[in-house]
């Protein structure tokens, strides 16, 4: 379902990040405040603290702080928001965000879902594992992390996140 223009989360890019998280889209919530992983119910920033990404836990409307921490945001789809299966698959946009990335050129992508690594790569989540991919030439590394949305609670560690953490503190 497309969200108003004035309700997309902006992207949080500059050039030579050394991490970028990348959903699949922003949570209706998101949309609504204009600031990443926004539900209450969301463990990204308890994640990111825990994991060893951050120094501190942030708080959804400090967002834009973590660029300054050499840490961006983005989504696939910059049109729409809701959980993944609402998210219209015509307004996902792949090569877009491969042009994001060549363009910014991060050390480091991580997928904060299956299905936003799954629809990057093109093929089901079944197929894709949690962690650290096998590095493709002409992409930054690539690390696919649990979704921390409450909705997604069953399939939760904090393993990948710590694994990701490990890496770009190296």
């Amino acid at each position: 379902m497309p969200a108003p223009a004035s309700h997309r989360l902006l992207d949080q890019l500059r050039p030579n990040l050394r991490l970028v998280f990348v959903g699949t889209a922003a949570s209706t919530r998101s949309a609504e405040l204009g600031h990443y992983y926004a539900h209450p119910g969301n463990r990204f920033w308890r994640a990111i603290h825990e994991a060893g990404i951050t120094p501190r836990r942030y708080q959804p409307n400090e967002f834009a702080e973590l660029i300054a921490l050499g840490i961006g945001f983005t989504d696939l789809c910059k049109t729409g928001a809701g959980m993944d299966h609402q998210i219209a698959a015509e307004t996902i946009d792949v090569p877009g965000f491969r042009a994001k990335i060549e363009e910014y050129r991060p050390r480091t992508i991580a997928f904060t879902s299956k299905k936003a690594a799954s629809l990057f790569y093109g093929r089901p989540s079944s197929g894709i594992a949690l962690g650290r991919q096998v590095r493709e030439t002409r992409l930054p590394e690539i690390f696919v992390l649990p979704s921390p949305s409450g909705a997604a609670s069953g399939s939760w560690t904090l393993e990948p996140w710590r694994e990701l953490a490990a890496w770009i503190a190296a």
